[in-house]
């Protein structure tokens, strides 16, 4: 059966959030996330990786939308990679990402790519959109947006106890993009957020989050 346009474009927008899943799980490594590294790295090991993948992926899978039901399970999607297919796992480990020759743990590798991916591409847009912008506040690119609680709403009680900020500056929301907002949550935990990085601004003086959005915003 022939693909549409419509479902063309979707898994072409899918396999990019794919990408960038996976760029946001290897770049804070410390083998990746040196802040004088070059992001061009990044992105050539990011994209020869996701595509190894993306071919071992079912077609339901790079055609995920947020109407599916019901959502799948990273652990119950079967990952055709051949055994005697060895030059990602061995550039998986050359990153220091799995043990060198371990098959295994590539599969568990990509496994948690897709926990992310899934997660991302099935979320429903935001209904929310009074302060919506058209481009993601951290790497520029005119894609679907998601808000981000520059405070996160799971540490409101402890700021104002604390008196880290005033009541009015609880709901102040960032928009982002779907791998921009994964990647701030990967970068600090929510109290970090918070208490430090309750701006755009200052999550950009992170160099971590420096090189991100230099490799997103390619």
């Amino acid at each position: 059966m022939e693909m549409s346009d419509r479902d063309t474009h979707n898994a072409e927008s899918n396999f990019s959030l794919f990408e960038d899943c996976l760029a946001s799980r290897v770049f804070v490594l410390p083998s990746v996330s040196d802040p004088e590294g070059d992001s061009e790295d990044l992105d050539e090991f990011s994209l020869y990786i996701a595509q190894e993948a993306w071919l071992a992926l079912p077609s339901k899978i790079r055609e995920l939308t947020f109407t599916i039901s019901p959502i799948p399970e990273a652990d119950e999607v079967v990952l055709d990679i051949q055994p005697s297919s060895t030059d990602s796992t061995d550039t998986l480990a050359t990153y220091g990402l799995i043990s060198s020759g371990d098959s295994d743990e590539s599969h568990t590798f990509l496994r948690y790519v897709l926990i992310s991916y899934i997660s991302l591409a099935t979320k429903p847009p935001p209904a929310w959109s009074s302060t919506r912008t058209n481009e993601c506040e951290i790497c520029s690119r005119e894609v679907p947006l998601t808000y981000h609680h520059l405070i996160p709403r799971s540490t409101h009680e402890r700021v104002i106890k604390r008196g880290w900020h005033p009541p009015e500056m609880l709901n102040n929301v960032a928009w982002l993009c779907r791998p921009c907002h994964s990647t701030v949550h990967t970068v600090a935990s929510n109290e970090e957020l918070a208490n430090e990085y309750y701006t755009v601004e200052r999550l950009l003086e992170r160099s971590d989050t420096q090189k991100w959005a230099g490799y997103a915003s390619k």
